[in-house]
């Protein structure tokens, strides 16, 4: 059972909760556009801002930045990038003369050679990383030979879906920015953080839809980059294809063959359906490879109950009627169904068949009553000789990792340095080296 403080604020968010179900269940006219909107202030406190510099305002060593790819809708970015430099390899020592004393230090530039031999190529044609370049607008930009020379250690992708029932949350909330850095340390690896379109604004599947675009946008950057980097050794001239549409900071450390979806509560459910779309793009997606998944608490249902929903269904914090509501508000109206294939994972015909999917880690919480359904969609990956570990954590409760109230517990700490082990099994150049 969790301790009181956390019985106390689980009372108070499911009631927060369902007044703004409510609120949002009312009668409004339909919007104009398909914008959408992808936050919603009155439901989070003051979202920090970004900060596109690892300055003392980011004693974690991440910098932010937001963007929004898409003028036609709503759909926001949250960059969190760790400190490309901070992992840079030691300098060598010199080698001493045979029967010296030390030597003394050259002057700056000089080559360092070893008096045995007539030459060395150590540190040829190798020129030392410069330090971050800023710009006016005060926030890290590589120059060319940062880029260059950061070169031989990209750095994965992890695009990360945040929860909050479809209807609340954000990519730039104060709990996302903090689980976000959180895993972006752990995993030494570029954290794409989707803020995708609300229900009821946009129904289903105008989240997914989000998810997919998203890896697109991933793919486009990383196709304009290459060909950027071939105009430039051509003489041509990097402007002269589009540079001005290239993130910079993707162009310089992103290393989109190893790419990882993570997903939190709802979020969950976009990352496992754009995991699949994804198994169906196949070269479509070049050179964008999802090589694993990350599913925290996954929002699943079905219409016959499981015995954890039957046992648990007035759980803490998101309980079995308000999660029904919420699903009411983000299905198309008409179509509601707990089979359907956004909620139920286990119904046919719901994509590629499941021997196809990347290897898949779940995370579920001992007193979730939606435990039940994705232990179960686990196991049938693991039928299929598909990687797909559970983890579940006692005497935990739903989002226990990611909310704000319990960010900084021991619990929330460990799942995620659990979650990084098991990530850098897939993004590591080394192989697969760290394993359960």
């Amino acid at each position: 059972m969790p301790p009181v403080a956390v019985q106390l604020h689980s009372l108070l968010f499911k009631l927060l909760l369902r007044r703004r179900l409510s609120s949002l269940s009312a009668p409004a006219p339909a919007p104009a556009a398909p914008f959408g909107v992808s936050s919603r202030p009155a439901d989070q406190r003051p979202s920090p801002p970004s900060n596109p510099s690892f300055s003392p305002a980011s004693p974690d060593g991440v910098a932010t930045k937001d963007l929004h790819p898409d003028p036609l809708s709503s759909l926001h970015l949250r960059l969190f990038l760790p400190n490309p430099n901070h992992h840079a390899a030691a300098p060598v020592p010199r080698p001493l003369r045979r029967n010296s004393f030390p030597q003394r230090d050259p002057a700056p530039g000089q080559d360092q050679l070893s008096r045995r031999a007539s030459a060395s190529f150590h540190a040829v044609g190798v020129s030392p990383a410069p330090a971050p370049a800023t710009r006016d607008y005060g926030g890290y930009l590589p120059s060319a030979g940062a880029a260059r020379s950061a070169a031989r250690r990209k750095l994965p992708v992890i695009v990360q879906f945040h929860g909050g029932a479809f209807v609340t949350g954000a990519a730039d909330s104060a709990a996302n920015d903090a689980f976000c850095r959180r895993v972006a340390r752990l995993c030494d690896a570029i954290v794409v953080a989707v803020g995708y379109r609300l229900a009821p604004e946009s129904r289903y599947p105008a989240a997914f839809e989000d998810g997919v675009a998203v890896l697109r946008w991933i793919a486009k950057q990383a196709n304009l980059a290459a060909c950027g980097r071939t105009m430039m050794g051509k003489g041509t001239g990097a402007d002269s294809f589009g540079a001005a549409m290239v993130e910079p900071w993707f162009a310089a450390h992103a290393d989109p063959s190893r790419c990882v979806l993570l997903g939190v509560s709802c979020g969950a459910n976009i990352a496992d359906y754009v995991a699949r779309k994804a198994v169906e793009a196949g070269k479509l997606l070049d050179p964008v490879r999802v090589v694993a998944q990350v599913l925290m608490y996954p929002f699943f249902m079905g219409s016959a109950p499981t015995r954890s929903e039957l046992k648990l269904a007035n759980s803490y914090f998101y309980d079995k009627s308000s999660c029904l509501l919420a699903w009411k508000l983000f299905l198309p109206e008409g179509e509601f169904s707990l089979d359907h294939p956004a909620a139920n994972p286990l119904v046919p015909g719901r994509g590629p068949p499941l021997k196809l999917m990347p290897p898949t880690l779940t995370v579920v919480a001992e007193l979730d009553w939606m435990k039940d359904r994705a232990i179960a969609y686990s196991e049938e990956l693991r039928k299929v000789n598909v990687d797909a570990p559970v983890l579940e954590y006692k005497d935990a409760v739903h989002e226990f990792a990611t909310l704000d109230v319990l960010l900084k517990t021991p619990q929330a700490q460990a799942c995620a340095e659990d979650i990084a082990i098991w990530i850098k099994k897939y993004i590591s150049l080394r192989g697969h080296e760290l394993s359960y």
